[in-house]
């Protein structure tokens, strides 16, 4: 017998003997009470597992479902392996399919094929159903580099083989079965189709949009919602990635292996600024003089706007940049929530009446007072900021709740130009595996905390839910009120920021309720071959707001 420290999705944690090589599946089954939704994986001493490993030993069992990151990249990691086998089921075995990117609760894929029916479509649909129902088994089985590439050895030029040889870090994979399709995965996946249930396969422009319950609501399928700009947004990202010759992590890889690098860099950096200056084109011809940037955490709001404010006055224009951290309300007059706790992250929080008034005294020529809040004081400072709008000049305004209507409902439509802002990574590990956007934003936010407050990436690991949550309700359901969308990413950002996330996640002791976290994304940096020389990054570059080294953000 061994003894188990089990903790359930629900935050119930009971100490239980078992018989040696019992799963945590069939720990799962012991409390479906606790279990309130479908457990997907596990943590077994804080290292992720799959849900059917055997325990030979004492030992803390973390149960897992969708609304943990590891629970959640399973489902998506176990769905799209059961997608495939369908598609080709469907359209026969040598169709090639892209998992490319993240789309309308979901991700969009595309299938090499040219016009696809809805009928076929839902005939898709239909085989996932069925293998669901069949409740086939996935197997699965963790091999070395060389048996990857002995695996692929026919199969030379593809994006798997050349990511295996570039990326030195990468030691092994799953080797994942399911009916006759096989694949590489990069983390563990579910047991059998029977957890696959919840899902929805439709056709959408040139791809397919594969969509499933997300970390909020793991019971169901949200409702489909059309994310038009943020499908351009991703379009014309592939279309730089062309430009650039680089689709894949093998590709970035070569690069930096060959010491041929440095271009690529300041081709992006390139790409930025034309985008920019076009952004300010628009806001020129628009005359609207109100400008509103919103994005998530670490989307590179700071240095977008200073950009953007540089390329307006190129055109002549003398904009005014004002982030709405200032106008937070004093802390005396915050309501706290049912624990006693303040929202910082909340419309709540933000002293909208004196934000909208000064707005439009400033549009109507009026002399305001504009306040710096003081963190230290909780307070709002007045006195030192007296300022007036010339004719026709505009005002910059960067922060969380820019594109929310109840912001600046008291002003003009005809004057806001509302800018969206976020890292759309494109950037795929292979044909069948993507670069997680979150992922990416997470890495920006620790190396910045760390460098700039000494935060550890610990810390950053323990907040980030909360900072997602709060995402969540104050700035993706305003995406859609944007009349453009800025992508920040940089296609070479992963190969910098490794060299400054991996050490501060090493650090991260084992035994720590972060440690599971840390070894995840460690797992993931070991696809990216590391830029140890970053001094061709440009000093206004939006990655130097996290490396450090901008000339717009300190």
């Amino acid at each position: 017998m061994i003894i188990a420290t089990v903790k359930y999705p629900d935050g119930f944690t009971e100490q239980v003997s078992v018989p040696e090589n019992s799963t945590p599946q069939q720990l799962a089954e012991r409390h479906p009470e606790h279990c309130p939704y479908v457990v997907l994986a596990c943590s077994v001493d804080h290292f992720n597992r799959r849900i059917t490993i055997p325990l030979r030993h004492d030992c803390t069992v973390e149960l897992l479902d969708m609304r943990s990151p590891y629970g959640n990249q399973c489902y998506q990691n176990s769905l799209a392996l059961l997608y495939l086998e369908a598609v080709h089921h469907v359209f026969g075995k040598n169709v090639k399919v892209t998992i490319a990117n993240s789309l309308s609760q979901g991700l969009f894929t595309r299938i090499h094929i040219g016009t696809i029916t809805d009928e076929q479509i839902k005939k898709v649909s239909e085989h996932m159903q069925k293998m669901v129902k069949l409740d086939l088994t996935i197997g699965e089985t963790r091999i070395s580099k060389d048996e990857m590439l002995n695996y692929l050895k026919n199969n030379k030029d593809s994006e798997e083989y050349r990511l295996v040889k570039t990326a030195k870090d990468l030691h092994y994979c799953e080797l994942v079965q399911l009916d006759d399709e096989t694949g590489f995965s990069y983390c563990h996946l579910v047991p059998s189709t029977r957890y696959l249930k919840l899902f929805d396969v439709r056709r959408y422009r040139t791809g397919v949009l594969l969509r499933f319950p997300n970390y909020r609501k793991p019971d169901t399928v949200p409702p489909y919602e059309e994310q038009k700009q943020l499908y351009e947004a991703f379009s014309e990202e592939t279309q730089w990635e062309q430009l650039m010759n680089v689709r894949f992590v093998a590709d970035l890889n070569q690069k930096v292996l060959a010491d041929d690098y440095r271009e690529l860099i300041m081709l992006s950096e390139a790409l930025h600024e034309k985008k920019i200056a076009e952004i300010a084109g628009m806001i020129h011809e628009s005359r609207r003089r109100i400008i509103l940037i919103a994005g998530p955490s670490s989307s590179g709001k700071t240095s977008f706007a200073k950009r953007l404010c540089i390329q307006l006055r190129v055109l002549g224009l003398k904009p005014l940049y004002l982030g709405t951290d200032d106008y937070f309300l004093d802390r005396a007059e915050m309501i706290p929530d049912e624990n006693g706790n303040l929202d910082f992250e909340s419309l709540s929080a933000v002293d909208v009446k004196l934000f909208t008034q000064q707005m439009n005294d400033l549009l109507a020529g009026r002399k305001v007072d504009i306040p710096s809040f003081d963190f230290i004081t909780g307070t709002k400072v007045f006195g030192s900021r007296l300022t007036s709008l010339e004719p026709g000049q505009p005002i910059v305004i960067e922060g969380i709740h820019g594109l929310n209507p109840a912001m600046t409902e008291g002003i003009d439509n005809e004057e806001k130009f509302k800018i969206y802002i976020s890292p759309l990574t494109q950037l795929n590990i292979d044909m069948h595996h993507r670069v997680p956007t979150t992922d990416a934003r997470m890495l920006r936010r620790m190396v910045r905390d760390n460098r700039t407050r000494g935060r550890s990436a610990a810390v950053t690991i323990r907040d980030w839910p909360a900072v997602r949550a709060g995402e969540e309700v104050n700035i993706f359901p305003y995406n859609k009120e944007a009349d453009v969308f800025f992508n920040s990413q940089c296609l070479y950002e992963l190969a910098v920021l490794k060299k400054y996330a991996k050490p501060l996640l090493e650090e991260i002791p084992e035994g720590t309720e972060e440690y599971g976290e840390a070894r995840r994304m460690l797992r993931f940096l070991r696809f990216f071959e590391e830029i140890t020389d970053d001094s061709v990054v440009a000093n206004n570059s939006i990655i130097r707001e996290f490396i450090g080294g901008s000339i717009l953000v300190s």
